[in-house]
Protein backbone atom coordinates (compact mmCIF):
# COMPACT_ATOMS: atom_id res chain seq x y z
CA UNK A 1 0.00 0.00 0.00
CA UNK A 2 1.09 3.56 -1.07
CA UNK A 3 0.30 7.05 0.75
CA UNK A 4 -0.09 8.86 -2.76
CA UNK A 5 -0.40 6.74 -5.94
CA UNK A 6 0.08 9.01 -9.53
CA UNK A 7 -1.68 8.38 -12.68
CA UNK A 8 0.56 10.46 -15.49
CA UNK A 9 -1.83 10.80 -18.92
CA UNK A 10 -2.89 12.76 -21.71
CA UNK A 11 -6.40 11.91 -21.78
CA UNK A 12 -7.22 13.07 -25.31
CA UNK A 13 -10.44 12.45 -24.64
CA UNK A 14 -10.72 10.49 -21.75
CA UNK A 15 -11.50 6.35 -22.34
CA UNK A 16 -12.34 3.52 -20.63
CA UNK A 17 -8.77 2.75 -20.43
CA UNK A 18 -8.16 5.74 -18.52
CA UNK A 19 -11.00 5.24 -16.03
CA UNK A 20 -9.38 1.62 -15.45
CA UNK A 21 -6.15 3.03 -14.57
CA UNK A 22 -7.54 5.78 -12.55
CA UNK A 23 -9.52 3.05 -10.58
CA UNK A 24 -6.16 1.31 -10.07
CA UNK A 25 -4.70 4.49 -8.62
CA UNK A 26 -8.26 5.02 -6.22
CA UNK A 27 -8.10 1.44 -5.00
CA UNK A 28 -4.32 2.03 -4.20
CA UNK A 29 -4.12 5.14 -2.11
CA UNK A 30 -6.31 7.38 -0.01
CA UNK A 31 -4.30 10.32 -2.09
CA UNK A 32 -4.44 10.22 -6.01
CA UNK A 33 -2.46 12.92 -8.00
CA UNK A 34 -3.65 12.58 -12.05
CA UNK A 35 -0.90 14.57 -13.94
CA UNK A 36 -2.38 15.73 -16.90
CA UNK A 37 0.58 16.07 -19.74
CA UNK A 38 0.39 18.32 -22.87
CA UNK A 39 -0.97 21.51 -20.77
CA UNK A 40 -0.72 24.50 -21.91
CA UNK A 41 -0.41 23.31 -25.76
CA UNK A 42 -2.34 25.01 -28.36
CA UNK A 43 -5.54 22.98 -30.11
CA UNK A 44 -4.50 20.88 -32.33
CA UNK A 45 -6.18 17.50 -33.51
CA UNK A 46 -3.19 15.83 -31.25
CA UNK A 47 -4.37 17.78 -28.33
CA UNK A 48 -7.50 19.31 -28.91
CA UNK A 49 -8.83 20.28 -24.91
CA UNK A 50 -7.23 22.02 -22.19
CA UNK A 51 -6.18 20.44 -19.71
CA UNK A 52 -9.14 22.18 -17.76
CA UNK A 53 -11.57 20.29 -19.94
CA UNK A 54 -9.46 16.99 -19.50
CA UNK A 55 -10.02 17.34 -15.68
CA UNK A 56 -13.47 18.16 -15.81
CA UNK A 57 -13.85 14.71 -18.39
CA UNK A 58 -12.60 13.15 -16.05
CA UNK A 59 -14.14 14.25 -12.78
CA UNK A 60 -17.56 13.94 -15.12
CA UNK A 61 -16.79 10.05 -15.06
CA UNK A 62 -16.55 9.73 -11.36
CA UNK A 63 -18.76 8.88 -8.58
CA UNK A 64 -18.15 11.79 -6.23
CA UNK A 65 -16.48 10.43 -3.65
CA UNK A 66 -13.49 9.42 -5.79
CA UNK A 67 -13.78 12.59 -7.77
CA UNK A 68 -13.27 14.33 -3.91
CA UNK A 69 -10.11 12.30 -3.31
CA UNK A 70 -8.22 13.22 -6.93
CA UNK A 71 -5.89 16.00 -7.23
CA UNK A 72 -4.64 17.22 -10.73
CA UNK A 73 -1.35 18.72 -11.32
CA UNK A 74 -0.96 20.10 -14.77
CA UNK A 75 2.49 19.85 -16.82
CA UNK A 76 3.56 21.28 -19.71
CA UNK A 77 5.24 18.81 -22.09
CA UNK A 78 8.98 20.15 -21.97
CA UNK A 79 10.18 18.13 -24.76
CA UNK A 80 13.03 17.08 -22.81
CA UNK A 81 12.63 13.93 -20.67
CA UNK A 82 15.19 15.12 -17.72
CA UNK A 83 13.04 18.78 -17.11
CA UNK A 84 10.01 16.74 -17.75
CA UNK A 85 10.73 14.70 -14.47
CA UNK A 86 12.21 16.90 -12.39
CA UNK A 87 8.76 19.32 -12.91
CA UNK A 88 6.81 16.28 -12.02
CA UNK A 89 8.22 15.24 -9.29
CA UNK A 90 8.37 18.60 -7.78
CA UNK A 91 4.80 19.39 -8.62
CA UNK A 92 3.94 16.10 -6.47
CA UNK A 93 6.74 17.28 -3.51
CA UNK A 94 4.28 20.24 -3.11
CA UNK A 95 0.97 18.19 -3.22
CA UNK A 96 2.54 15.08 -0.64
CA UNK A 97 4.18 15.14 3.04
CA UNK A 98 8.28 15.01 2.88
CA UNK A 99 7.74 10.90 4.30
CA UNK A 100 5.16 10.06 1.68
CA UNK A 101 5.15 6.63 0.03
CA UNK A 102 4.71 7.02 -3.96
CA UNK A 103 3.18 4.13 -6.29
CA UNK A 104 2.93 5.35 -9.95
CA UNK A 105 0.33 3.37 -11.98
CA UNK A 106 0.95 2.33 -15.80
CA UNK A 107 1.51 -0.16 -18.27
CA UNK A 108 4.15 -0.44 -21.27
CA UNK A 109 2.29 -0.22 -23.99
CA UNK A 110 5.01 1.21 -26.63
CA UNK A 111 8.20 3.80 -26.51
CA UNK A 112 5.29 6.41 -25.30
CA UNK A 113 5.50 4.34 -21.87
CA UNK A 114 8.96 5.29 -21.10
CA UNK A 115 8.85 7.52 -18.40
CA UNK A 116 7.12 4.70 -16.22
CA UNK A 117 11.01 3.82 -15.52
CA UNK A 118 12.43 7.23 -15.30
CA UNK A 119 11.05 7.96 -11.46
CA UNK A 120 13.34 5.39 -8.91
CA UNK A 121 11.74 5.39 -5.44
CA UNK A 122 8.32 5.37 -6.76
CA UNK A 123 7.07 1.72 -6.23
CA UNK A 124 5.53 1.06 -9.98
CA UNK A 125 2.11 -0.25 -10.10
CA UNK A 126 1.80 -2.24 -12.94
CA UNK A 127 -2.01 -2.58 -15.06
CA UNK A 128 -2.31 -4.64 -18.36
CA UNK A 129 -3.76 -2.77 -21.11
CA UNK A 130 -7.76 -2.14 -20.68
CA UNK A 131 -9.66 -1.98 -23.67
CA UNK A 132 -9.11 -2.70 -26.87
CA UNK A 133 -8.83 1.21 -28.12
CA UNK A 134 -6.91 4.53 -27.43
CA UNK A 135 -7.47 8.13 -27.77
CA UNK A 136 -6.39 8.22 -31.41
CA UNK A 137 -8.98 6.12 -32.49
CA UNK A 138 -11.43 8.41 -31.41
CA UNK A 139 -10.11 11.57 -31.95
CA UNK A 140 -10.19 9.93 -35.97
CA UNK A 141 -13.61 8.93 -35.64
CA UNK A 142 -14.35 11.90 -34.10
CA UNK A 143 -12.90 14.58 -36.73
CA UNK A 144 -14.08 12.34 -39.78
CA UNK A 145 -17.33 13.36 -38.64
CA UNK A 146 -19.59 16.74 -38.93
CA UNK A 147 -20.70 18.65 -36.45
CA UNK A 148 -24.37 16.66 -36.41
CA UNK A 149 -23.31 13.35 -36.50
CA UNK A 150 -20.62 13.31 -33.89
CA UNK A 151 -22.44 11.22 -31.34
CA UNK A 152 -23.00 8.47 -34.34
CA UNK A 153 -19.70 8.34 -35.17
CA UNK A 154 -18.17 7.04 -32.25
CA UNK A 155 -20.72 5.41 -31.49
CA UNK A 156 -18.67 2.31 -32.63
CA UNK A 157 -16.79 2.62 -29.60
CA UNK A 158 -19.18 3.46 -27.09
CA UNK A 159 -18.23 0.85 -24.86
CA UNK A 160 -15.00 2.00 -24.93
CA UNK A 161 -15.97 5.36 -23.87
CA UNK A 162 -17.41 6.93 -20.72
CA UNK A 163 -20.88 8.77 -21.40
CA UNK A 164 -19.42 11.54 -20.06
CA UNK A 165 -17.31 11.74 -22.41
CA UNK A 166 -19.35 10.91 -25.24
CA UNK A 167 -21.50 14.15 -23.99
CA UNK A 168 -18.38 16.39 -23.73
CA UNK A 169 -17.59 15.22 -27.86
CA UNK A 170 -21.05 16.09 -28.94
CA UNK A 171 -20.98 19.56 -26.83
CA UNK A 172 -17.53 20.27 -28.23
CA UNK A 173 -18.72 19.63 -31.97
CA UNK A 174 -20.81 22.18 -31.25
CA UNK A 175 -17.98 25.48 -30.58
CA UNK A 176 -15.78 27.04 -33.38
CA UNK A 177 -12.87 24.65 -32.13
CA UNK A 178 -14.60 21.71 -33.87
CA UNK A 179 -14.36 22.79 -38.09
CA UNK A 180 -11.36 24.16 -37.19
CA UNK A 181 -9.18 21.32 -36.09
CA UNK A 182 -11.15 19.14 -38.27
CA UNK A 183 -9.30 21.19 -40.84
CA UNK A 184 -5.94 20.70 -39.50
CA UNK A 185 -6.93 17.17 -39.10
CA UNK A 186 -7.75 16.63 -42.47
CA UNK A 187 -4.27 18.63 -43.42
CA UNK A 188 -2.66 16.59 -41.72
CA UNK A 189 -4.02 13.36 -42.57
CA UNK A 190 -3.56 14.09 -46.07
CA UNK A 191 0.16 15.10 -45.44
CA UNK A 192 0.79 11.46 -43.71
CA UNK A 193 -0.71 10.26 -46.48
CA UNK A 194 1.75 12.17 -49.64
CA UNK A 195 4.73 9.97 -47.77
CA UNK A 196 3.21 6.70 -46.99
CA UNK A 197 4.48 5.38 -50.38
CA UNK A 198 8.12 6.45 -49.42
CA UNK A 199 10.57 3.52 -48.87
CA UNK A 200 11.11 4.43 -44.84
CA UNK A 201 8.96 7.22 -42.72
CA UNK A 202 10.64 10.60 -43.85
CA UNK A 203 12.95 12.79 -41.47
CA UNK A 204 12.39 16.49 -42.32
CA UNK A 205 14.45 19.43 -41.70
CA UNK A 206 13.78 22.72 -40.57
CA UNK A 207 14.84 26.20 -39.43
CA UNK A 208 13.70 29.00 -37.25
CA UNK A 209 14.60 32.39 -36.55
CA UNK A 210 14.33 33.83 -32.82
CA UNK A 211 15.40 36.93 -33.11
CA UNK A 212 15.30 39.76 -29.94
CA UNK A 213 15.37 43.82 -30.36
CA UNK A 214 14.79 45.67 -27.56
CA UNK A 215 13.36 42.76 -25.29
CA UNK A 216 11.59 41.76 -27.87
CA UNK A 217 11.02 39.30 -30.16
CA UNK A 218 9.70 38.75 -34.03
CA UNK A 219 6.77 36.16 -34.24
CA UNK A 220 4.67 35.67 -36.68
CA UNK A 221 0.56 34.23 -36.70
CA UNK A 222 0.24 31.03 -39.38
CA UNK A 223 -1.32 31.54 -42.03
CA UNK A 224 -2.00 28.60 -43.05
CA UNK A 225 -2.57 24.21 -41.61
CA UNK A 226 -1.04 23.27 -39.13
CA UNK A 227 -1.28 25.81 -36.77
CA UNK A 228 -3.51 28.48 -38.60
CA UNK A 229 -3.89 31.26 -36.79
CA UNK A 230 -0.98 30.02 -34.08
CA UNK A 231 2.26 31.99 -33.10
CA UNK A 232 5.24 30.76 -34.26
CA UNK A 233 8.76 32.04 -34.97
CA UNK A 234 9.77 32.31 -38.39
CA UNK A 235 11.23 29.64 -40.03
CA UNK A 236 10.07 26.87 -42.53
CA UNK A 237 12.03 24.25 -44.49
CA UNK A 238 15.43 23.54 -45.65
CA UNK A 239 16.11 23.70 -49.58
CA UNK A 240 18.27 21.55 -51.37
CA UNK A 241 21.18 23.61 -52.02
CA UNK A 242 20.96 25.39 -48.84
CA UNK A 243 22.89 25.34 -45.75
CA UNK A 244 20.60 25.36 -42.55
CA UNK A 245 22.44 29.25 -42.20
CA UNK A 246 21.14 29.95 -45.58
CA UNK A 247 17.58 28.74 -45.00
CA UNK A 248 17.35 30.02 -41.40
CA UNK A 249 17.44 33.81 -43.40
CA UNK A 250 15.85 33.06 -46.76
CA UNK A 251 12.65 31.84 -44.29
CA UNK A 252 13.05 34.92 -41.96
CA UNK A 253 13.02 37.36 -45.13
CA UNK A 254 10.19 35.47 -46.84
CA UNK A 255 7.93 35.62 -44.21
CA UNK A 256 8.85 38.75 -42.28
CA UNK A 257 10.59 41.34 -44.79
CA UNK A 258 13.52 41.21 -42.23
CA UNK A 259 16.45 42.51 -44.55
CA UNK A 260 19.57 42.92 -42.68
CA UNK A 261 23.06 42.21 -43.77
CA UNK A 262 24.43 38.84 -43.36
CA UNK A 263 27.58 40.56 -41.73
CA UNK A 264 24.90 42.06 -39.17
CA UNK A 265 23.01 38.66 -38.64
CA UNK A 266 26.99 36.94 -37.96
CA UNK A 267 27.48 39.09 -35.27
CA UNK A 268 23.82 39.11 -33.66
CA UNK A 269 24.16 35.35 -33.90
CA UNK A 270 24.11 33.97 -29.85
CA UNK A 271 23.50 30.24 -30.36
CA UNK A 272 21.87 27.34 -32.11
CA UNK A 273 20.39 24.68 -30.54
CA UNK A 274 18.46 21.42 -32.79
CA UNK A 275 15.33 20.56 -31.30
CA UNK A 276 14.55 16.86 -31.84
CA UNK A 277 11.98 15.38 -30.20
CA UNK A 278 10.52 12.84 -31.62
CA UNK A 279 6.94 13.85 -31.08
CA UNK A 280 7.41 18.02 -31.74
CA UNK A 281 5.33 17.90 -35.01
CA UNK A 282 2.46 16.25 -35.89
CA UNK A 283 3.88 16.58 -39.62
CA UNK A 284 6.36 13.21 -39.07
CA UNK A 285 9.61 13.19 -37.82
CA UNK A 286 11.02 16.88 -37.77
CA UNK A 287 14.72 17.98 -36.43
CA UNK A 288 14.85 22.16 -36.82
CA UNK A 289 18.06 23.93 -36.26
CA UNK A 290 16.95 27.28 -34.28
CA UNK A 291 19.19 30.19 -34.28
CA UNK A 292 18.87 32.53 -31.66
CA UNK A 293 19.88 36.21 -32.63
CA UNK A 294 20.14 39.56 -30.82
CA UNK A 295 19.99 42.84 -31.84
CA UNK A 296 20.59 44.80 -28.21
CA UNK A 297 19.27 47.99 -28.42
CA UNK A 298 19.52 49.01 -32.02
CA UNK A 299 16.38 50.58 -33.59
CA UNK A 300 13.69 47.56 -34.79
CA UNK A 301 14.12 46.54 -37.97
CA UNK A 302 11.23 47.60 -40.20
CA UNK A 303 8.95 44.19 -40.93
CA UNK A 304 6.05 43.26 -43.08
CA UNK A 305 4.35 39.71 -43.35
CA UNK A 306 3.94 37.24 -46.45
CA UNK A 307 4.46 34.14 -47.57
CA UNK A 308 3.37 31.49 -44.58
CA UNK A 309 2.82 34.81 -42.85
CA UNK A 310 -0.47 36.04 -41.87
CA UNK A 311 0.73 38.61 -39.49
CA UNK A 312 4.18 39.55 -38.09
CA UNK A 313 5.41 41.34 -34.54
CA UNK A 314 7.12 42.14 -32.14
CA UNK A 315 6.62 41.15 -28.61
CA UNK A 316 7.96 42.54 -25.34
CA UNK A 317 9.28 39.18 -23.60
CA UNK A 318 7.54 39.85 -20.40
CA UNK A 319 4.19 38.88 -22.51
CA UNK A 320 5.29 35.63 -23.86
CA UNK A 321 4.98 32.86 -20.71
CA UNK A 322 1.28 34.65 -20.84
CA UNK A 323 0.82 33.98 -24.58
CA UNK A 324 2.09 29.70 -23.96
CA UNK A 325 -1.44 28.44 -25.42
CA UNK A 326 -1.23 30.23 -28.26
CA UNK A 327 1.86 28.80 -29.65
CA UNK A 328 2.40 26.53 -32.83
CA UNK A 329 3.90 23.06 -31.66
CA UNK A 330 6.83 23.61 -29.77
CA UNK A 331 7.73 27.00 -30.51
CA UNK A 332 7.02 28.07 -27.22
CA UNK A 333 9.70 25.64 -25.59
CA UNK A 334 12.23 27.01 -28.01
CA UNK A 335 11.78 30.77 -26.72
CA UNK A 336 11.97 29.49 -23.58
CA UNK A 337 15.05 27.19 -24.21
CA UNK A 338 17.18 30.66 -25.36
CA UNK A 339 15.29 33.52 -23.09
CA UNK A 340 14.19 31.20 -19.88
CA UNK A 341 10.56 32.27 -19.71
CA UNK A 342 8.93 29.47 -17.35
CA UNK A 343 11.91 30.29 -14.95
CA UNK A 344 10.36 33.95 -14.71
CA UNK A 345 7.08 33.15 -14.59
Amino acid sequence: MVDTAIYIGRFEPVHSGHMALLQRALDSAQQVIVVIGSAWQARSPKNPFTWQEREAMLRAALAPADSARMQVLPMRDYYNETVWVQAVRRGVAHMTAPDARIGLVGHFKDATSGYLSAFPGWQLIHVERQGRIDATAIRDAYFGATSATARAAVAPLADEIPESTVATLEHFAQTPHYPALQEEWRMLRGYREAWAAAPYPPVFVTVDAVLRCQDHVLLIRRAHAPGKGQLAVPGGFIEQRETVWQSCLRELVEETHCRLPEARMRSALQSVAVFDHPDRSQRGRTITHAHYFDLGDASFPAVLADDDAALVQWTPIDQLAGLEEEFFEDHFHMLDHFLGLTELH
